[in-house]
């Protein structure tokens, strides 16, 4: 019987993964901590009665605050997170394949391709951070003023509040920047390549002990919440292990080796492909490109013209995914992470490119010439074994408000399930993918941690 021999007993022996840890943690505090100042000139005592109002009415803080730890509903200077950079990725993205020069740079050249890319995002990230600050205020003011209560900020650029409209402004673009560079840190310092997953992650985990806390205000239901709440995340995190762990094995022959004067018979192998490659980022990008309808809308809010500012207010309630037009909010969620599963699962895939690298070694897949022909084959099945990840994503993402249709007394009052569905997802996958890095961390110092014995 073989059993697991774990080298985990090592981590805080080894000097550098006790750094990286440490920095990881000491960077995650400081945002924790960054997360609670406010932007200046708030009013916040009307930003409590707003919050009040939204807690007796709708989901709608519960939606703000699910990635970004509670940081929207107390405005935070953190408000917006590091989501303008990621919806800059998203941008450069799709850019990618429709720019021919822009396809040359990451075909002929993968690693200055990827050098344009991160420095065009931080570019693209200062614009996207400044027309969602703006449409924040705006989204905000304008709930204050349908609940008929103060401004939650005076912005204006005209009269005697353009400077303080622009340090407010400039404070919140600063906010981002600040949040995106101690995700670098974290990646460059820390846990290598999760800077960025882990502030996600971090929002996520700080918003846990106040959703528990809504559980159990209702004496009468508290008890039915939490027992939902419960099965709900261990179904939950059973299907997104199962899932995650699916894999498609691909026959593939490879070629023997010369031992002396012989040469050895071709090795039969396998070729494992993901049932989802892409992992949690269709959900951080459907749910960054859908705030974008909401903020256009905050724009023409108070649009002179009535038939303008309707449509303005209509796509505020849509897309705060309440009221009585919520499910077109969650039709597009799903539709949206499902086609940005089959996207970002493409792109991961063409970069792999399997079918130069198979043939380069004199590997081949039986029945399928070596090169092109291979990688069109593997494309092809790679994106037939997605479809059940795109659907799964998709009711993932979905999930409150399926919820919501069978059980309305519940999840009126419990805001964890918000957490216990897209975010669970996320903080599964980040979890999963911090630890296979420190799993390769550890092997690198020579701490094998999946040495199996007998």
């Amino acid at each position: 019987m073989k059993t697991a021999f774990s080298g985990w007993r090592y981590l805080w022996k080894s000097q550098d993964i006790r750094r990286k840890l440490l920095i990881t943690l000491g960077l995650l505090v400081i945002y924790r901590l960054a997360a609670n100042v406010p932007v200046p000139g708030i009013n916040m005592q009307a930003l409590a009665q707003l919050r009040n109002q939204f807690g007796s009415t709708g989901t709608f803080f519960d939606f703000l605050d699910l990635l970004s730890g509670g940081t929207v509903s107390r405005f935070s200077l953190l408000s917006m997170g590091v989501y303008p950079y990621i919806t800059a990725q998203i941008i450069l993205q799709l850019l990618v394949p429709i720019i021919p020069a822009l396809q040359r740079i990451q075909e002929e050249d993968p690693r200055e391709g990827r050098k344009w890319m991160e420095k065009w995002t931080y570019y693209l990230a200062v614009p996207m951070a400044a027309l969602s600050a703006i449409g924040q205020i705006n989204i905000f003011n304008s709930y204050a003023a349908r609940f008929n209560l103060p401004a939650i900020l005076n912005f204006s650029f005209s009269g005697s509040q353009v400077i303080p409209s622009i340090a407010m402004l400039f404070s919140m673009i600063a906010g981002t920047m600040f949040a995106i560079w101690l995700g670098e840190l974290i990646s460059e310092y820390g846990i290598r390549g999760q800077g960025l997953s882990l502030i996600i992650f971090a929002g996520i985990v700080a918003r846990m002990p106040a959703n528990f806390a809504s559980l159990m205000v209702d004496a009468k239901t508290r008890w039915l919440n939490l027992t939902v709440m419960v099965v709900t995340i261990l179904v939950t995190i059973f299907a997104i292990v199962y899932v995650q762990q699916g894999r498609r094995n691909v026959p593939v022959m490879y070629p023997g080796r010369r031992v002396g004067n012989r040469m050895s018979m071709p090795v039969k192998g396998t070729l494992p492909l993901m049932v989802n490659m892409a992992g949690m980022i269709p959900l951080i990008f459907a749910s960054a490109l859908l705030q974008f309808p909401a903020i256009v809308g905050s724009y023409f809010i108070n649009a002179a013209n009535a038939t303008v500012k309707n449509i303005a207010t209509g796509l505020q309630n849509t897309f705060s995914g309440t009221g009585t037009h919520a499910w077109v909010y969650w039709v597009l969620y799903f539709l949206g992470v499902f086609i940005f599963t089959f996207f970002y699962t493409d792109v991961l895939f063409s970069q792999q490119n399997y079918g130069e690298n198979l043939k380069k070694i004199g590997a081949q897949i039986p029945g399928v010439n070596r090169g092109a022909p291979t990688q069109k084959y593997l494309t092809k099945v790679q994106r037939r074994i997605t479809l059940p990840g795109a659907l799964f994503l998709g009711l993932v993402a979905i999930l409150p408000y399926i919820i919501s249709l069978f059980l309305p007394s519940v999840a009126s009052g419990a805001s964890l399930f918000l957490v216990s569905s897209a975010g669970l997802l996320i903080v599964v996958g980040v979890v999963r993918d911090t630890f296979l890095t420190i799993d390769a961390e550890l092997k690198l110092h020579g701490y094998d941690d999946s040495l199996l014995v007998r």
